[in-house]
């Protein structure tokens, strides 16, 4: 039997006020979290004031909620499947000849769209936001005053202090951010009084310096210096340095691959990006696969009367995911597998679990 399309429809409206009912909890419940956990971070802190707190909270989310996404098709799904059943109008669907593949299809297409929109159009949205985020984190409640940038024209890093500041500029970057090649070191004064220039054919990184080569001190008001070898003083670190990359949350979807390059072609690994961008695009078929462990979960166990069962066990699979999901991005990041699968495998194995308990169900 073919199933019609207002009764497409008809499904399709219960999966998606289900998915939004169990959003809504999760964000008010994750902002409420995230809230109580900023208070406590700005306790002791001047700066940090209440309004300063919610807008951070705000700002933080949007990029909450993608984590949550799955778990509300996941819940959201069980949601409207147990109401369906305990209606009885599934099984006066199912007995008027129409599949658990049928009556399921509103829901995949739904799950598919809504992570097409969360990729193509959310992402850019929440990145954005989590950007701010980090900066008014790093600078109200961490005290971080290094800054970070890659761009096609170079590395930029910026080094400040009460006294003033260093902006660090270099064509080409060896060991993850060690070694700088053609490296130019300005000094200010303040927030924009010029002292000093500083061009290294190699800067190197050590621990509380920067060991110039081939090094040019240049001032406003007297001859240049040529020293071949030359120490400076600086508080960077080979961590802070690495901590101070954007994280690939900040970036947009769209920006990522041309991000990824000029990443790459500075000297700096992209594995994290990597992996980030193909998990953004396993995100539509993840969320397919969310609601189809939702329906073999709610369908077998309601016809037991087993709720209880249904939830223990929506909750289980949940608990699956995320511990797959932590368990091979690792793996991605540290070369053992290629990233393409890394971030694929969960969505691959959830899918295939998914069908495979749909098929049992439906010839039992």
């Amino acid at each position: 039997m073919r199933q019609s399309l207002t009764l497409s429809l008809y499904f399709g409206r219960h999966f998606f006020a289900a998915i939004l009912t169990v959003l809504i909890v999760l964000a008010v419940l994750a902002f409420s979290f995230d809230t109580v956990e900023l208070l406590r971070r700005a306790s002791g802190r001047a700066d940090a004031s209440l309004g300063l707190v919610l807008e951070m909270s705000i700002l933080k989310l949007p990029s909450l909620m993608t984590k949550l996404f799955p778990f509300a098709v996941l819940f959201g799904g069980m949601l409207a499947l147990s109401r369906l059943t305990r209606s009885q109008e599934l099984t006066v669907s199912r007995a008027a000849g129409v599949s658990v593949w049928q009556f399921l299809f509103p829901g995949i297409a739904l799950s598919l769209l809504l992570g097409v929109f969360l990729v193509t159009v959310y992402n850019p949205l929440s990145a954005a936001m989590l950007a701010r985020y980090e900066n008014i984190d790093a600078k109200v409640m961490r005290g971080r005053t290094s800054m970070l940038a890659v761009s096609s024209g170079g590395l930029w890093l910026r080094e400040a202090d009460a006294n003033g500041q260093v902006v660090v500029h270099a064509l080409r970057v060896a060991q993850q951010g060690v070694e700088l090649r053609d490296a130019i070191l300005f000094y200010y004064e303040g927030r924009d009084t010029f002292v000093k220039r500083i061009d290294a054919a190699v800067a190197m990184l050590e621990p509380g310096q920067w060991q110039l080569q081939n090094a040019v001190v240049s001032y406003p008001d007297r001859a240049a210096e040529r020293h071949e070898h030359l120490t400076v003083p600086t508080t960077l670190t080979f961590d802070r340095i690495q901590e101070s990359f954007a994280s690939p949350a900040t970036i947009s979807f769209w920006e990522l691959p041309s991000f990824i390059g000029t990443l790459e072609n500075a000297g700096f690994s992209a594995m994290r990006h990597r992996l980030h961008f193909y998990t953004l695009l396993a995100s539509p078929i993840l969320l397919c696969a969310m609601l189809l462990i939702a329906a073999s979960f709610s369908l077998r166990l309601t016809r037991r009367g087993g709720i209880g069962a249904m939830l223990a066990g929506g909750v289980a699979a949940g608990f699956l995911l995320y511990f797959t999901v932590e368990l091979m991005q690792p793996f991605g990041l540290n070369g053992t597998l290629p990233v393409p699968l890394a971030a694929w495998a969960p969505t691959v194995v959830f899918v295939m679990l998914g069908i495979s308990l749909l098929f049992h169900l439906e010839d039992g």
